[in-house]
């Protein structure tokens, strides 16, 4: 099972001491991860790459509502972080409520600050907060034909067309 990979901010923040004295190099990335595809495990598998632990925030229910719509999530967060938690290459997994994860970057302090490529890096959250404490912000290109509201577009295009 994967459960003891899906953490609080509390106990997180009493582990990675531990894993900085061991010279282990914190990667940090978030994402709401509605319906998980192809894509996202390909960006998971490269933000593991940038360093030795991956921290995964995840976007609670009400926060992927504001983000993206009062139809969104359609999975709820419970299995959204079972199964981010259920990636190999994710070491842990919290939850977030806030609208960004501006607060859990400053409390983690990650090496790494890792986003997708559609994100420029002053637009990425707590870029300069990373920067300036020595770490790096990295975008990681997207695999094509690969995202969440694509899959949406095409769920419904074949609900219409076959009246499902």
């Amino acid at each position: 099972m994967t459960e003891h990979k899906i953490k609080t901010l509390r106990q997180l923040k009493k582990t990675i001491p531990s894993l900085k004295r061991q010279k282990k190099k914190i990667v940090f990335t978030n994402g709401c991860f509605d319906i998980l595809h192809y894509g996202h495990l390909k960006y998971l598998e490269a933000a593991k790459k940038l360093g030795d632990i991956l921290i995964v925030a995840v976007n609670s229910d009400s926060s992927v509502k504001r983000i993206k719509g009062k139809k969104r999530p359609l999975n709820n967060e419970t299995a959204r972080m079972a199964l981010i938690a259920g990636f190999e290459c994710v070491d842990y997994c919290l939850l977030f409520r806030e609208n960004t994860p501006h607060c859990l970057i400053k409390e983690l302090k990650p090496d790494v600050l890792a986003k997708g490529g559609d994100w420029s890096k002053e637009d990425i959250v707590g870029y300069e907060f990373v920067e300036d404490r020595g770490g790096e912000v990295i975008t990681i290109n997207f695999v094509r034909g690969y995202s969440t509201t694509e899959l949406i577009k095409k769920i419904i295009k074949i609900e219409k067309k076959y009246r499902l």
